[in-house]
């Protein structure tokens, strides 16, 4: 399922193979929430080289719902994406919205948030709604707790939490032919916490795991503390997931950590408002100070913006609230990212990653000139 393919310090280049193919990591998974990427075709993503995309389980039971779902025969089918898909278990849901949920041992009741239809999702719920999406690689259900979090609270959802893992296992147990289930660590901000959870989650026993409950509005150090706190727990032949995450200089400070795959809507959200990635840092494409450039957003990039457009085209389309603006940008951000990963790969496996990880690092910054 998953082989290691090269190391330097923590950092690992590897192969996980799923049903829909075969995923080379460290990799970046564009979020399709609603059952696409936000702008992007599937042939767009699979020009782009995207490998694997990320659906979700509570959007998708809400609407179109499992009668679409089964008719279209799952997901892949749905949306026209042949390859890999991972879905969220709707555990995130349970945090972005408490105040439309109610938990309890056995699962949780949410208000559905469109029309305020109740709603239930419990492990063996969330499982058996991954399995008619046809997800790849389906996570276990979890409370992902906020941020600050009482040590009481972070102590008492981590425990429910681990008793649900082990029913998400139960359910793959019970199945012929079940998808990969990553398990989640959780744990808050609390070491001995993410030390148990993993632990625990290990003699469980799944196919990859997951640094969940990051990027919840924690200060960055507090942000690779959970992952520090978590991957020294973790089995080295398995995949490790850092949930929701994160910024391009980020990643690279994951990978450094042992991280091998992430996702986040940070490429595709920030597009939509006409800012752009480059290995220096952001460009806010609406700056007036680019109404006359004839360069690409970034040089050397072979994305479909940079080959054809210039700076002050996409700027007009995006002043101009043009649709094909916010597409262009998307698009170069996703490869950008995307071709970050596939860098990083060749680094790791010719052994000169920490000299890459601390240039990018140190030559990358949010633009916040003035035009």
């Amino acid at each position: 399922m998953f082989e290691l393919l090269a190391t330097e310090g923590r950092a690992r280049c590897g192969r996980l193979t799923t049903p829909h193919g075969v995923i080379e990591t460290p990799i970046f998974m564009p979020v399709g929430t609603q059952g696409t990427v936000k702008g992007v075709s599937p042939e767009e993503l699979r020009g782009l080289r995207a490998q694997i995309i990320l659906g979700n389980t509570y959007h998708l039971f809400v609407r179109p719902g499992l009668d679409v779902m089964r008719h279209f025969g799952g997901l892949h089918r749905f949306m026209a994406w042949d390859g890999p898909i991972l879905t969220d278990s709707g555990g995130f849901q349970v945090f972005s919205l408490a105040k439309l949920r109610r938990i309890t041992e056995e699962g949780v009741h949410f208000q559905n948030h469109l029309d305020g239809t109740p709603t239930f999702i419990g492990p063996e719920t969330s499982m058996d709604i991954q399995e008619t999406l046809g997800s790849d690689i389906a996570m276990v259900f979890d409370e992902c707790p906020p941020f600050p979090c009482e040590r009481d609270y972070a102590a008492r959802s981590l425990a429910l939490t681990l008793r649900w893992a082990a029913r998400c296992k139960l359910w793959q147990e019970s199945r012929p032919r079940p998808p990969l289930v990553f398990g989640i660590v959780q744990g808050s901000s609390y070491a001995d916490l993410r030390a148990e959870s993993a632990q625990a989650l290990v003699e469980i026993g799944f196919d990859g795991y997951a640094v969940g409950g990051v990027s919840v509005g924690e200060p960055e150090p507090e942000m690779m503390a959970a992952i520090e706190h978590s991957v020294p727990f973790l089995p080295s032949d398995r995949p490790r997931y850092a949930m929701g995450l994160g910024t391009p200089p980020q990643m690279l400070e994951m990978i450094a950590r042992g991280i091998d795959m992430f996702d986040c809507v940070l490429p595709t959200r920030i597009a939509r408002n006409g800012t752009a990635f480059t290995a220096a840092g952001t460009l806010n494409l609406k700056n007036s100070g680019f109404a006359l450039d004839p360069g690409p957003i970034e040089d050397g990039c072979q994305c479909p913006a940079c080959r054809t457009f210039t700076r002050g085209y996409l700027r007009h389309l995006i002043k101009a609230e043009e649709i094909l603006g916010l597409r262009l940008v998307t698009l170069h951000n996703l490869h950008f990212y995307l071709t970050l990963m596939e860098k990083t790969r060749h680094h790791i496996q010719v052994g000169t990653f920490d000299e890459f990880r601390r240039a990018f690092v140190a030559g990358y910054q949010v633009h916040k000139t003035k035009f």
